[in-house]
């Protein structure tokens, strides 16, 4: 059982099921995975921040109106987009707050983000996106994706989409180049690392169901379970897997690593799982009001020994979750140190379909700490030589043998 504990909404308050990510992270199938996010549109909910006062200061609309005027009347060529124009304008003043986490979607991105959530996935190719001295980068392969039918592996450096040069490019831009029409090809030059040999990569865009969690039997009865990203199905499949795995379980490996966050809901779901009760996390909103979320489960899985997997592309609600699991000891936290990334954005749909995705307040941990531009210290760490070696539960028969970090996780629940 999950309980939020909330103080008073003023007019015009809102409530929105609020989403966790880290917005240097996103997810190209292509799906983008940023912020803490919170959408309108799904049944549970999240109160976060008073809205509807009247403003405290007003925009240069005359100068605005005025330099509309000089482009429609002097700008060479006359077949002006107005719709880009004013879409254009929100970004500029979103992009003004100097908030890497605030955002306008267009109603196209905002829709896109949606089916990411929900694990749909059209004309998209699957892989989590880091980005790193001016290029995206894979972070992961999602299982079930073209990506991975193409041997694209986690720490490409994606070079070029399609010939075109991916450096200084934005996240809209990357999103342009890389999605496209079922059934039609996306040619990429990568190179693996900082020095791995470069190679051409063709993959086939393809409409697809991803799943967010999988698990598996490793040593001695160890359940090993990888949560990929805190989307709409998680909490179903994570209550599946482990009601099917844990029976006989010595211990359960909870593998957070490159997950970049997702829906609070389900965060809070899978702390319930693992603590019998007390606070999960609490929020404080700009004006100082705390909102609590407890939860009291009882759940068989919080007596069995547990260690959790963290890197640096852990984030957000991964963070939440990692984060809270090691404040009420429950588990250790094994592998680098996480992304650091407390913030939570809300979701406010505009009259166009577009969205504004705005950060309104952050989230703290039961003991108070808070994660945002902090992050997570491991209790063991423990380095990864090689990405590649790191454990995919899509391909078992490679073996974990070089999973530094799993291997230590391992030990420490008396497994190897």
């Amino acid at each position: 059982m999950i309980g939020f504990r909330h103080g008073p909404l003023g007019p015009g308050g809102l409530l929105r099921r609020t989403l966790l990510g880290a917005g240097s992270v996103v997810v190209l199938l292509l799906v983008f995975s940023a912020g803490i996010f919170v959408d309108q549109t799904f049944p549970e909910y999240v109160p976060l921040l008073r809205v509807g006062a009247p403003p405290q200061g007003q925009v240069d609309r005359a100068t605005m109106d005025q330099a509309l005027r000089v482009i429609q009347a002097h700008y060479y060529d006359q077949k002006v987009d107005y719709g880009k124009l004013s879409a254009g304008t929100v970004k500029g003043m979103v992009q003004a707050l100097n908030d890497p986490y605030s955002t306008y979607l267009s109603p196209d991105e905002y829709r896109g983000q949606q089916d990411q959530y929900a694990g749909r996935h059209a004309g998209m190719i699957g892989i989590l996106v880091n980005y790193m001295n001016g290029y995206p980068v894979v972070g992961g392969v999602l299982p079930n994706s073209p990506a991975l039918r193409a041997g694209l592996r986690t720490d490409d450096v994606i070079l070029s989409v399609a010939g075109k040069s991916t450096q200084g490019l934005t996240q809209d831009q990357t999103s342009a180049l890389i999605r496209g029409p079922a059934g039609t090809v996306v040619a990429m030059h990568v190179r693996n690392g900082a020095t791995g040999p470069e190679r051409d990569v063709s993959i086939m865009r393809e409409n697809f169901q991803s799943p967010t969690v999988q698990s598996l039997r490793l040593d001695q009865d160890i359940l090993y379970l990888r949560i990929y990203q805190f989307g709409d199905s998680t909490q179903q499949e994570f209550d599946a897997q482990l009601k099917a795995g844990l029976p006989g379980a010595k211990g359960v490996v909870l593998d957070l690593r490159d997950n970049g966050g997702g829906f609070v809901s389900a965060a809070a779901a899978v702390i319930s799982r693992f603590v019998a009760s007390g606070e999960a996390f609490e929020q404080r909103g700009r004006d100082g009001e705390v909102d609590r979320t407890t939860v009291d489960g009882n759940d068989p899985a919080a007596q069995v020994p547990l260690e959790v997997l963290v890197n640096e592309n852990t984030a957000s609600a991964s963070e939440i979750v990692s984060g809270s699991l090691q404040a009420h000891d429950r588990a250790k936290l094994v592998g680098a140190k996480t992304f650091g990334k407390g913030s939570v954005q809300i979701d406010y749909r505009l009259d166009n379909g577009g969205d504004l995705h705005l950060t309104v307040a952050h989230w703290y941990l039961p003991n108070g700490r808070t994660i945002d531009k902090q992050g997570l210290n491991p209790d063991v760490a423990v380095t990864l030589p090689d990405k590649q070696g790191m454990f995919d539960v899509v391909e078992p028969a490679r073996g974990h043998a070089n999973d530094t970090q799993l291997n230590r996780a391992l030990q420490l629940l008396g497994a190897q």
